[in-house]
Formats: structure tokens, C-alpha cells, sequence
């Protein structure tokens, strides 16, 4: 039997000339395929590096694939200047109260947040960080922030209110939150024109994350000519989302301040103010620089636009006269009655309505009428308000500033006028204005209640028996429920019999051949100031607001809305333009509310025009 001889590796190499044929052949081709290797772009290897750091720095979540949330929620660490949290806290994903950090992202268009990036495509989503470092970075397609108003509102927040407890994470209360792409005290550093959306979680005083929702935070967004109120959505289970959005034009400084009002549904209450929590958890430096990026164009408001239930819009600034002071009679003309609106976030005057260049748009900008286009608008009309107070002083306020009626000081709670023009006796409008705050208009605190009263239920029927009947009418309430109402269910028993109310009135007229009013629901104004702790706080007036709207349009009732909570809000952290529940009390040179000479009325009488557009819209 031949024996086994053992070669070596050097041997091998050299054992024959076929041997030495092969090697010199893979030799070559080893060499030709590096150099082909080394001709690919330097870019791919480039990002392919970049892609493996950015994995460490980012997050991304893919929405419409398989993601493995348990691992994600473990490694994902929640920073704050005071707290550390490590969000290790198990997920279950048929566990709606379970905390999260990926809920549905149904509020936006653009899904960029920042440094990190919540979008439905992941791979899109490392594109865009890429060209942020590089400085290139380009949009398509934005949008501006919307809201839509939540199906079945009114059962989903008694759902949401009744949650049970029984956890630790349900039971504790909320002291700070997480913001894990702002924290950091540096100051931040966004895109203009872009949606940027930031996860926050809700932290108990131990730091550790909430798994309940229902946490009421006040948002303000302000730089030197823009204030708006940023987007906050609820998911219910300690995670919270919110939505930054400047316009290129108004790149620059800004601050980002988060305020904790009330804690899980606290301020719907009965007696909110024990259990008021008022505490700033962020004052955030931002600073929008101009992109690429364009938003669609904003258009004059059109009738279909005031089908939309929830505004999310903002005031803008577009002159400014810093010697400005207030003249005898309380008002402040800063800026010449003809001073232009700058397209496209208003048009006509901007001067007329006195406030320093500020205007608000949201998402169509409104016409400033003069008297001339207000009286030919509202002439041979009759237009019927069912509200609280703040009716009282909007109406004034279009009659003197508007219609150039300056000599009507006041009107009552409850009248039926008409008005003429001073300059064409021709031209007249009909006003009728039924105050709901009481059956007795001398009275107060009833709010939907009032038409328990069968004499006020009459009262408000005779005005739709007549041969003719109103053109519009505007509803709001909200002031007085909050202070008659022990709860929200109470509260939605209510709107639902007011909603019965004006169905049935509506179809009496139906019933005579006549044509039927158009509804404008006007949402309740943010109470301001010292107003945000009390009985109707903002907590509650945005949810009465909800509430009420969610029965007048499931009885198919409303024609429009015009959204005066939104166009509020920015201005009810003090009562420099409120004085606490009305925003258009008349000018007066007097000690006002915050110890300072006179108020700022200019947010009501921005509402008569905004008012206006809803009634003369094609």
C-alpha cells in the first residue's frame, strides 16, 4: 500500500506549472475586482459608513413594517435637565394604555422631527438626514399643520376620563416630561416651512414615564412677528406629540414654552381650581432657518374653507410703530387706517383693525372690510346670535369699527335692532342677539340649561315664526356651562338637547317652504390670565368646544365654523388683551386688569372680520 506523504503549503504552490497557471489567474482577478470595488462611487462606501454612525445616534421607525417595539422601547432613553429616564418599561402592543413610542402619525403631511425622524419610509428618512448635515436639504410636497376633530369626541374623552387606575404608572400624577430631540439647553436648530414632530413623555416625580394621558399642556410659539399655538396630540397612554411649523418668510428666533395647566382631565372638574398645577416645564430657544421649502399659498377664505371644525393658525406681524401710545379715548391707532395687508396673510386694510401689524391667518387668510364692503355684504340681512357675553362685544365692536357706527357705545344682552348706513340710509342690516348664559338675561351661570325654561324656548321660536327668517346664525356657549355644569357628562346631556332644540326649529322652517339659516358654530375664546385656573378654563372651554360642535354636527346642523379658541389662544397667558372670559371690551384709558393704562382689543375686532368673511364667503 503506497504510503501518505504530507505536503505543505509551499510545496503546493510550487508543484507544477498548472498549479502556477491557476494562481496567477485568481491573483488577477482579485486585483481587477478591487479596482472596480475602488471605482464605485466614494459616496456609497461614504454613506454606507455615515448610515452605520447615524444607526447609533438615531432612531427611525419604520410605520407600515414589522418593527420589533420592544427592543426599540428598551433602548430608547427619555433626557430631561433634571430627570434620566430609561424607558425599559415592557410594551404591549394590544394594550392601549401600554406607553409607547411610535403612535399613528395621522396629524401631518412631513414627518421630520428634528434630529430625529418619524417618517414611513426609513430609507427616505436617512436621505433627508443626510442632506441636513450636508446643508442640501430639499422638500416636496409640505403641507401646512391641520387638526381634524376626533369621531365620536364626546364618548372617546368620557372613555378617556373613566380610565381606571390601578397601576403605578396610572396612579402617579405628572410633574415634568421628556423631550428627547429638544432637551439638552442648547439652542435648537430647525428648517423653516417643514412639519417638525417631537415625542414627549409624560414623567411622574420619580421620574419614571406615565402610561395615562389626559395631561393639559399650553403651547406657545413666538418669535418677533409670529405667535402660534404648536399642535399637541394626545395618545392617551403618557406619550404626547408635538408639532413645530414656521413659514420660510418668518425664519429667525424663536422660544418654544410648554406648560403644564392640569394634570389627567383635572380642569374639567368641578372646582378646577384645587387642583391647578400651572408649572412652565420648558422655555426652549429655536432658531428656523430659511430652506428650499415652499408651502402651498395662502388663499382668501372661501365658503368651503369654514367647513373645516378645527383651525390651527397663527397671528403674523407686518408693521410696527414703537412709539405708539394710547390716545384719550383708550384706542390705539399705531399704524395708519390705510396701512396694507402684505399677501397673502390678509387683504385690504391691516391699519383698520389696531393692532401694531398683527393679523391672524390659518389655513385661508382673511379680507379686512371697509364700511363700504361690509354694508353692501350685510345689506337687507338678518343676522341671528345665540351666545354668551363675548357676542355682545363682538357685535359692538363690527358696528363701530367696521360699519363706521361709532356713536353705539354699547348693546344689551338681549335686542332686536336694525342699523343703516350712516353714508346710504338703503343700505340696513337686521341684528338679533338672544344672550344663553340664563333664561334671565339678568342673570348668569345657566349656560345650555337656560332652555330648560320653556318661556326662554319660545322666546327664541318666535323669532324663526315670523314670514321671514334669518339669514345666519352664530351659536357659541361655554362661559357659563363651565361654572353650571358638575361634569362633562352633564355637560354633553346638555348640548345634546340644544342640539335636539335647533333641529326641530330648523325643521319647522323646512316644513313652511322657507329656506333654512346657515349655522356658523363660534368656538369659545381661552380664558386668560388669572382665568386659566378657574370653572371655565381652557382645559375645559376646548373640550366643551368639542363636545357641543360633536352634537351640533351629528344632528347636521352646522353650515361653518369659526374657530375663536384657536384665534385666542396665543394671547390668554396674560390679560393684556382679555380681561379674563371677553377679549373685546370696549377701549377705555383706565387701569386695566394687569395694572397697566388701557388693554389691547385688536383680537375681537380681528373676529368681526374674520365674522364678516363666514357671512359674505362665495
Amino acid at each position: 500500500m503506497p504510503e501518505k506523504v504530507a505536503v505543505s503549503p509551499k510545496q503546493w504552490l510550487v508543484a507544477g506549472p498548472m498549479h502556477q497557471w491557476r494562481f496567477g489567474v485568481l491573483t488577477a482577478l482579485v486585483f481587477v475586482g478591487m479596482v472596480v470595488v475602488w471605482s464605485v462611487d466614494g459616496c456609497t462606501i461614504k454613506n454606507f459608513i455615515q448610515a452605520w454612525r447615524l444607526r447609533e445616534d438615531y432612531i427611525s421607525f419604520k410605520l407600515n413594517a414589522t418593527v420589533d417595539l420592544i427592543q426599540i422601547n428598551q433602548n430608547l432613553t427619555l433626557n430631561t435637565p433634571n430627570v434620566h429616564v430609561s424607558a425599559t418599561q415592557k410594551l404591549n402592543q394590544n394594550d392601549p394604555n401600554s406607553f409607547s413610542p411610535l403612535p399613528s402619525l395621522s396629524q401631518t403631511q412631513n414627518y421630520q422631527t428634528g434630529t430625529t425622524n418619524f417618517s414611513s419610509n426609513s430609507s427616505a428618512n436617512l436621505s433627508q438626514l443626510q442632506k441636513r448635515q450636508s446643508g442640501n436639504q430639499i422638500s416636496e410636497n409640505l403641507r401646512w399643520v391641520s387638526v381634524e376633530l376626533e369621531p365620536n369626541l364626546t364618548s372617546n374623552l368620557l372613555a378617556r376620563w373613566l380610565t381606571p387606575g390601578g397601576e403605578p404608572c396610572k396612579d402617579s400624577r405628572t410633574v415634568e416630561i421628556a423631550i428627547r430631540d429638544l432637551d439638552g439647553g442648547k439652542m435648537v436648530e430647525l428648517s423653516a416651512g417643514e412639519i417638525h414632530e417631537f415625542y414627549f413623555q409624560a414623567l411622574d416625580e420619580s421620574g419614571k414615564p406615565r402610561c395615562l394621558g389626559g395631561d393639559y399642556f399650553e403651547t406657545d410659539l413666538s418669535g418677533g412677528s409670529w405667535k402660534s399655538r404648536p399642535v399637541v396630540k394626545d395618545f392617551g397612554n403618557g406619550t404626547y406629540l408635538l408639532s413645530l411649523q414656521v413659514h420660510p418668510d418668518f425664519s429667525g428666533d424663536y422660544n418654544l414654552t410648554v406648560i403644564l395647566l392640569f394634570r389627567h382631565f383635572e380642569g374639567l372638574k368641578f372646582s378646577p381650581p384645587r387642583f391647578v398645577y400651572d408649572r412652565e416645564l420648558r422655555h426652549i430657544p429655536i432658531r428656523f432657518f430659511r430652506s428650499k421649502a415652499k408651502l402651498p399659498g395662502l388663499q382668501i377664505c372661501r365658503k368651503s374653507d369654514f367647513t373645516r371644525d378645527i383651525w390651527s393658525g397663527r397671528w403674523t406681524r407686518h408693521g410696527k410703530n414703537d412709539d405708539c401710545r394710547i390716545s384719550q379715548d383708550g384706542r390705539y391707532r399705531c399704524l395708519a387706517p390705510d396701512f396694507p395687508c402684505q399677501k397673502p396673510w390678509c387683504s385690504g386694510s391691516l391699519g383698520s383693525i389696531e393692532s401694531n401689524g398683527w393679523v391672524y391667518s390659518s389655513h385661508c387668510s382673511f379680507r379686512m372690510f371697509s364700511a363700504n364692503s361690509a354694508w353692501k355684504c350685510l345689506k337687507n340681512r338678518w343676522i341671528f346670535f345665540w351666545g354668551d357675553s363675548n357676542h355682545v362685544d363682538t357685535i359692538r365692536n363690527m358696528l363701530n369699527f367696521v360699519l363706521n357706527l361709532p356713536d353705539i357705545h354699547s348693546v344689551p344682552r338681549r335686542f332686536d335692532m336694525n342699523f343703516s348706513n350712516p353714508k346710504d340710509p338703503s343700505q340696513s342690516v337686521r341684528i338679533t342677539s338672544i344672550f344663553n348664559g340664563h333664561w334671565n338675561e339678568t342673570q348668569n351661570y345657566q349656560g345650555l340649561d337656560s332652555l330648560t325654561d320653556e318661556g326662554f324656548r319660545n322666546l327664541l321660536k318666535k323669532y324663526f315664526s315670523e314670514d321671514t327668517v334669518p339669514d345666519s346664525i352664530i351659536v357659541n356657549s361655554g362661559l357659563h356651562d363651565g361654572v353650571h355644569f358638575h361634569s362633562i357628562r352633564a355637560f354633553s346631556r346638555a348640548a345634546e338637547y340644544a342640539a335636539s332644540f335647533w333641529e326641530e326649529v330648523m325643521e319647522s322652517i323646512k316644513h313652511r317652504g322657507l329656506r333654512v339659516p346657515q349655522i356658523f358654530y363660534r368656538s369659545t375664546v381661552a380664558t386668560g390670565g388669572y382665568a386659566r385656573s378657574l370653572a371655565f378654563n381652557p382645559n375645559k372651554m376646548e373640550a366643551f368646544n368639542g363636545v357641543f360642535l360633536d352634537k351640533l354636527k351629528q344632528a347636521g346642523l352646522v353650515s361653518g365654523v369659526i374657530d375663536n379658541f384657536d384665534m385666542t389662544f396665543p394671547w390668554h397667558f396674560d390679560n393684556r388683551c382679555n380681561d379674563g372670559v371677553h377679549y373685546g371690551r370696549a377701549p377705555l384709558k383706565m387701569k386695566w386688569r394687569d395694572g397697566e393704562i388701557g388693554h389691547q382689543y385688536f383680537v375681537d375686532v380681528m373676529l368681526a372680520h374674520v365674522l364678516l368673511n363666514a357671512l359674505c364667503a362665495q
